[in-house]
């Protein structure tokens, strides 16, 4: 049975005027020496693609699926089929998932396990049939009632026990499926109240989950990249995973800087008051940058929308600050989008995705371009050529003092600043958009 009613999804060039085409991605297309495929590692996700129903905080569901079952197992089948039909046409090689997304959570934890094991079961075909490959999965530790105080930063310590067995079934999938990463989303990390909370221990609670995962997963031979993924507000007063900064001084805290790196996405980004750049900027210092949710917000709308990706300008930044950082794998860009309540049909879940990979094919020709001139190295180059020779010299080699300082101040007070010229670094900027 066909899902979709469309043939695979092929690049047509600029020219075409066919919806069901890519008009920039050419995933065999050489790009700084590698091809587009190699460089943008794409990735589809399950939750928004195969089980979000188009409903709003204002408003139930639109969308018209082809693949609802007599029983949630059986629909939970038609949608291993289906997504998996959607990812060959589109030519993606890669997925993400969460836990209760693949499989109805049943009557009891062993229920879902089981209902977990006969759906990755199918996909394991799949994969093997196609060659297509699991980017990273994760738990959904958030949705349920347990959850309502947290998982591993809970009160109570039964939910952290049924969060560890999450975990471990996710690492147990992980393995099985060959999975690239794992990703850690603390939905409900964090507090509600700081008057009834320890923070402490909490916090220390979170890290002692992430020890113990890296414990079982050299356990059981599956050497994997684990990922956080920082979010601010939504659902918390205060979520623990804040930003990118705040979630490596967490790793930091607790000496986990080896094991781990960074998911990030662009509506989280929004969500903290940062532009995506500048988050990717943060993990890029750290050393950090492991993976990306591809998405943006709707900025004049105070929630998580998770839109695909359409603006250039936004997807060339991105990719900027993925060339400079020698590329993203093991990690990829994952479709962490979707369609708008709007958008309703089968075909729009074809369209939206075509969208966000022209989208990001033309972010990467333009990156590329901005590091052949070295537009920004240039610029930046320029800016700081204080410290590269006389007292800036100095202070970078840190053979100065604070006296030492002083006297060169006292006898230089004639200080001349020079101008960033910020509005023509913008307009040249434009110049570079694909």
């Amino acid at each position: 049975m066909s899902y979709f009613n469309i043939d695979k999804i092929n690049y047509e060039g600029t020219t075409s005027s066919n919806p069901f085409a890519f008009r920039h991605y050419n995933a065999e297309e050489v790009v700084l020496g590698k091809t587009m495929k190699e460089h943008l590692r794409f990735a589809l996700a399950y939750w928004h693609t195969m089980t979000q129903e188009g409903d709003d905080p204002f408003g139930s569901g639109t969308n018209l699926r082809t693949w609802e079952g007599k029983t949630p197992l059986e629909t939970a089948k038609n949608r291993v089929d289906a997504f998996f039909e959607l990812l060959t046409k589109l030519g993606v090689e890669y997925f993400c998932f969460h836990d209760v997304d693949i499989a109805p959570q049943g009557e009891s934890l062993e229920e879902f396990f089981e209902n977990l094991d006969i759906i990755t079961d199918m996909m394991k075909e799949k994969m093997d049939e196609t060659g297509i490959k699991l980017l990273w999965n994760t738990q959904n530790a958030f949705s349920h009632p347990r959850y309502l105080n947290g998982a591993a930063t809970s009160n109570n310590a039964d939910v952290f026990a049924y969060t560890a067995a999450q975990v471990k079934k996710t690492l147990d999938l992980s393995k099985k499926l060959g999975g690239e990463n794992v990703v850690f989303w603390g939905g409900r990390e964090g507090y509600e109240s700081i008057l009834n909370t320890n923070m402490e221990l909490e916090l220390d609670n979170l890290a002692r989950l992430y020890k113990m995962a890296i414990a079982y997963s050299e356990k059981i031979g599956h050497k994997v990249q684990f990922l956080i993924e920082p979010k601010p507000k939504e659902p918390m007063t205060h979520q623990y995973d804040y930003d990118a900064a705040t979630a490596m001084a967490f790793l930091q805290k607790y000496g986990l800087t080896d094991h781990f790196k960074l998911n990030l996405e662009g509506n989280h980004a929004t969500l903290a008051g940062h532009t995506f750049e500048h988050e990717l900027r943060v993990a890029r210092s750290y050393n950090a940058l492991g993976s990306i949710d591809a998405n943006h917000a709707e900025t004049m709308v105070g929630w998580d929308t998770d839109e695909f990706p359409t603006n250039v300008l936004d997807t060339t930044l991105t990719m900027y600050e993925i060339l400079e950082n020698g590329g993203i794998a093991p990690g990829g860009i994952n479709f962490d989008a979707k369609v708008r309540r709007t958008s309703f049909e089968m075909d729009d879940l074809v369209l939206a995705h075509i969208a966000g990979m022209d989208t990001y094919a033309r972010g990467l020709k333009g990156a590329a371009k901005l590091k052949e001139d070295k537009y920004f190295e240039n610029l930046i180059a320029d800016r700081y050529a204080s410290y590269t020779e006389g007292i800036g010299a100095k202070i970078v080699a840190e053979e100065v003092t604070l006296e030492s300082l002083t006297e060169y101040a006292l006898e230089n007070q004639n200080i001349q600043n020079k101008s960033n010229r910020l509005e023509y670094v913008k307009s040249v900027l434009n110049d570079y958009l694909v």
